[in-house]
């Protein structure tokens, strides 16, 4: 077969066709709708790894459920900080899918978001002293008022009947519920998102197409070797900027890039899997995203949950997800990616990161070798009653948890996302897992501030930014008049409830 090389240049490349390509890409091309925009993607269609309905929790992260997000501190105190933030963020992403949809970018917005209570619920008297302390530690937040808490019997089961079908009456039991939480199918939105993108005159999807290789260009640039997995063919790519969205595949890519920026990155992966209910009666019952606590070693996606999902139109119900250990980077990739990920440079971060953190691979271990009866009695901790003819195993998502140089050169594992920038910010790379998607507008935002640095701060692109989004530059939660007018807004576009 004849190879063909292909010349293109263009202002941006975008690899890896997910949450974070297209929502980048949508926010460059509406400031700017005379950029060229080339999207590389190695699979055969948008949203196919971690993006996807099944490989995600589907939860609009608002940190209004997710317990990890609120640690308690050695003096008992409750950490809130990351939880303001990202709450604020997922206010943020709300706002720019209301304007797509005020603008007629995207539609139908319910096929893509759905209102559902976000709920906590734990067990015994610790993590009941726990759940308290955190509720009343939030309650000072505006973006948190509105939560529910409580310890009744009666209350709980009308929140999450169940949940609380079978439970022993004498048990020491909490709860917490926001009305305003949301589910998400991230995949549906980035398709979406894709599928107008491509409307536009300058912007290419290529799909079947894997990067070879990267490096600076002599003019500033860089210059791309990307070959046609279907033809063969390859393609030389000039390109002011480069974005690597390419959830697990990223760390590769960034090491190829060299830059001295991602000295010392590593990466350590965690696959997953759900056991999904194919009873319909029960999965009627249930109409919540159910957050409990973690396992001691756990990483942050493996937090338990019973979900209300609606996944292609239909009702699903999870549970999980359980963590294991597998040397992919993507669900799609290869048994090499991890042992090929490791260099020179990242080789004392990796193995110092492994060695303080002996918990995460005692929990993955254990994971590892769970049998059916094992899983199934994680899930009775949520469901009593549940029987295992009801539930069948599902693979979830791939996820890369990022490993960093720390001060002593020792490595540090970072849980959550990770933006890498060249210097003079002609190349960022996105790293890492939770709680990615749903914070994707504010992640994009933040890029476009540290790699269009001198764009973003005309006139023309801070107006176009608040026209986006309302509240761009200002904190939500110092600005309750503020945060109050946008959930109105952005619930009413996008058909959701409201307090």
């Amino acid at each position: 077969m004849t190879t063909t090389t292909l010349q293109t240049e263009t202002d941006v490349v975008l690899i890896g066709a997910g949450i974070m390509s297209a929502t980048l890409g949508l926010l460059l091309k509406e400031l700017n709708p005379n950029i060229k925009v080339e999207i590389y993607e190695r699979l055969d269609m948008a949203a196919a790894e971690s993006s996807d309905a099944w490989n995600n929790a589907g939860t609009g992260h608002s940190a209004f459920c997710e317990l990890n997000y609120t640690p308690q501190l050695p003096n008992g105190e409750i950490e809130t900080k990351k939880a303001v933030k990202i709450a604020e963020s997922f206010e943020v992403s709300k706002q720019f899918w209301a304007y797509l949809v005020e603008k007629n970018l995207i539609s139908n917005p319910e096929n893509f978001i759905k209102s559902i209570p976000h709920m906590s619920f734990v067990w015994g008297e610790e993590n009941v002293d726990f759940l308290k302390k955190r509720y009343d530690a939030l309650q000072q937040y505006s973006l948190f008022k509105g939560m529910e808490y409580s310890e009744d019997r009666e209350v709980i089961q009308s929140w999450m009947p169940l949940v609380m079908e079978g439970r022993n009456p004498k048990s020491l039991i909490a709860a917490t519920s926001m009305k305003i939480g949301t589910d998400v199918n991230f995949g549906e939105l980035t398709r979406n998102i894709f599928n107008y993108l491509k409307t536009l005159d300058g912007v290419n999807m290529h799909f079947h197409h894997e990067v070879r290789s990267l490096k600076k260009g002599s003019n500033g640039g860089w210059e791309l070797k990307i070959k046609d997995l279907e033809k063969s063919d390859k393609t030389k790519v000039k390109t002011r900027f480069v974005f690597i969205g390419a959830g697990g595949g990223s760390l590769p890519l960034l090491e190829k890039a060299g830059i001295p920026e991602g000295d010392g990155f590593g990466g350590f992966p965690v696959s997953g899997q759900w056991l999904k209910c194919v009873n319909e009666e029960i999965i009627a019952k249930h109409n919540a995203k159910v957050y409990g606590k973690a396992s001691v070693g756990a990483p942050p996606m493996s937090v338990p949950h019973i979900d209300s999902r609606m996944i292609d139109g239909k009702k699903a119900l999870l549970f999980g997800p359980y963590a294991g250990f597998s040397t992919k980077f993507l669900k799609n990739g290869s048994y090499l990616d991890l042992p090929l990920s490791i260099k020179t440079n990242n080789l004392i971060p990796m193995l110092s990161a492994g060695f303080h953190n002996l918990p995460l691979t005692k929990y993955l271990i254990d994971q590892v070798r769970q049998s059916p009866e094992d899983r199934l009695q994680a899930l009775k901790e949520y469901l009593p009653d549940a029987k295992m003819e009801d539930w069948v195993l599902e693979t979830a998502g791939q996820r890369v948890q990022v490993i960093k140089k720390g001060e002593n050169g020792g490595g540090v594992l970072e849980f959550g996302t990770e933006v890498v920038t060249a210097g003079d910010g002609s190349l960022a790379v996105l790293l890492g897992a939770s709680p990615g998607a749903s914070t994707a507008v504010s992640i994009m935002l933040d890029l476009i501030q540290r790699c269009f640095t001198e764009h973003e701060k005309t006139t023309e692109w801070q107006d176009k930014l608040k026209a986006m989004i309302p509240s761009y530059g200002i904190s939500l939660n110092e600005n309750e008049a503020l945060l109050k007018q946008v959930r109105e807004h952005s619930a009413q576009v996008l058909k959701l409830d409201t307090l």
